[in-house]
């Protein structure tokens, strides 16, 4: 395969075999017409609808609570806040993509359960097929056609791509912007009539991504800084351009915000003040510094990790991978840390395992020269072994991997609300107590049914060593619900917790006459504090 001849951004100035194939030539423009962006868009589409349906499992309680359970109370009044929107630390902006979604079924009627669980990831799809085009454009920008077909390939066979990229986080709505930005940036890459970088779409994009996740900017003031370090007009750059788009930007944001929360406030900086400048984050875990380097990004590439390794050496693009180090190193001063925080440079580390690809596909083909362009058609290249066990050991490691942490791992939760909504879709369900550690299940945006629910509050306290009614409970099961049973005014008809839980709570459930309707597989092996191996329903008799 042929590869365009292009600049480096960062690196040495030549393609992967030093090769130019801008030659006009039918075989070229064919390529470029099978190529096409609107092919590779419904290609990666079709890819990330299967992907979004494959997706059965609970990842964390953001995806459901922070954006849908929102988005669900905006359109049809009720839904769950939590205590970050009564402190104003969260934005309507991204929520409100999916408020969209959720008046679309509520005018249509097509809000049934199934439609209702399965709309917002098939929604999400389509930005994670923008999100794989874009790492196409940027790659054939920075590298040629071949580096970025390997690119394309490497992301939806990344098995934490496909397992977390669907999914209705903030985290996945920035790493589709993050793609799209750095694209528009010329201090990234190299502006050519084929791929012409525009500023001005990455200014806004940039802004729209810190509006929907200020810790964004940890990317942007990287990106930003190199930017002013090398245009030639720094005035222009900062006063006509940095400061209008990031000013209308948050402006709009503000707005919407001042609109839902009914007073102003400035997400933004109250974001700032909870997660960095008083560690609010650390209340609900921390990991040693060094997490996101040996543990934390190494499982997110997993396989990959030797390729990327070998992409990064080998293109000696040191603003990307500059980029990567500066993201794991920042992210690395905060305490609580998680796999979806450093989401957004996932896709850059494997544009360098597609490099990787590209040239042991190079290295393995006869060179072509010049005055001779031999034909696509009459030309067809051997893949080396080397090549060929290197593309079947990372399929071989990354698919299984991705069905089962999408199809099993922690899926009981998601089973459950699922069959409860069906259950309250027929009126068979009056209310519902959650005994099991807080936002383990979805809530009212999957249950889509008006009616009272309960589950135990973890609010951060500002009283220090307090414990909240889920660590109470996990101490003493059978203690706190029997404290709980005391008070109630009318039994709930339906009680759901974990395996782990139920063996403690036996006598309580006979003594308030629940008995088991449905049991689902919840996950193989140690899950937080014990082994959840199942959900289990009751409901009063």
């Amino acid at each position: 395969m042929e590869i365009r001849k292009r600049k480096i951004a960062g690196g040495s100035g030549a393609s992967v075999n030093g090769e130019d194939d801008r030659d006009s030539s039918s075989d070229s423009y064919k390529s470029g017409r099978i190529r096409s962006p609107k092919r590779i868009f419904f290609f990666c589409l079709a890819f990330r609808v299967v992907n979004a349906l494959l997706i059965q499992t609970y990842f964390n309680p953001d995806e459901h609570w922070q954006s849908l359970e929102v988005a669900h109370r905006t359109v049809f009044g009720y839904g769950y806040l939590t205590w970050e929107w009564k402190k104003g630390i969260r934005s309507y902006l991204h929520p409100m993509v999916f408020a969209f979604l959720y008046k679309f079924l509520q005018v249509t009627g097509l809000d049934t359960p199934y439609i209702m669980s399965k709309a917002p990831r098939l929604m999400q799809s389509i930005f994670s097929a923008l999100g794989d085009l874009y790492l196409y454009k940027l790659s054939d920008a920075l590298y040629g056609e071949n580096v970025a077909a390997w690119s394309l390939f490497c992301q939806l066979a990344n098995w934490f791509m496909f397992f977390c990229l669907n999914r209705t986080f903030s985290n996945c709505l920035e790493t589709v912007l993050t793609i799209m930005g750095l694209y528009h940036w010329p201090c990234i890459r190299d502006s050519s009539k084929d791929y012409p970088a525009n500023r001005k779409w990455g200014l806004v994009i940039a802004a729209l991504a810190c509006a929907i996740r200020p810790t964004s900017a940890i990317i942007w003031l990287y990106v930003g800084t190199l930017e002013l370090f090398l245009t030639p007009n720094k005035v222009k750059f900062i006063i006509l351009e940095v400061i209008p788009i990031g000013s209308l930007v948050l402006g709009f944001t503000c707005l919407l915000d001042r609109l839902m929360y009914g007073a102003w406030v400035i997400v933004p900086l109250n974001f700032l003040k909870f997660n960095f400048f008083s560690s609010g984050g650390d209340y609900y875990g921390t990991h040693p510094w060094h997490w996101y380097f040996t543990q934390g990004f190494l499982v997110m590439l997993f396989t990959f990790t030797p390729f990327s390794i070998s992409g990064i050496i080998k293109s000696r693009n040191q603003k990307l991978s500059a980029l990567i180090l500066w993201v794991l190193a920042i992210y690395s001063i905060l305490g609580h840390k998680e796999f979806r925080f450093v989401l957004p440079v996932l896709p850059i580390a494997l544009i360098f395992s597609g490099y990787a690809f590209a040239q042991m596909e190079a290295s393995s083909s006869s060179p072509i020269t010049k005055k001779k362009q031999v034909p696509r058609k009459n030309h067809t290249i051997k893949w080396s072994s080397k090549l060929r066990l290197s593309v079947f050991f990372l399929l071989a490691t990354n698919i299984p991997m991705a069905l089962y942490m999408s199809l099993f791992h922690q899926r009981g939760t998601e089973d459950a609300m699922n069959y409860l909504s069906e259950e309250a879709y027929k009126g068979r369900v009056k209310s519902i107590l959650f005994l099991m550690p807080c936002h383990s299940t979805p809530y009212y945006s999957t249950l889509h049914r008006n009616i009272p629910m309960q589950f135990l509050d973890c609010t951060p306290s500002e009283e220090k060593g307090k414990l909240d009614e889920s660590d109470r409970f996990l101490m003493n099961p059978l203690e706190f619900a029997s404290e709980l049973g005391r008070n109630w005014l009318e039994p709930p008809s339906h009680i759901v917790l974990f395996a782990s839980e139920e063996t403690k709570l036996g006598d309580f459930m006979i003594r308030h006459s629940f008995k088991e309707v449905k049991r689902f597989f919840h996950a193989h092996f140690k899950v937080d504090r014990d082994l959840q191996s199942s959900v289990v329903v009751y409901a009063a008799i």
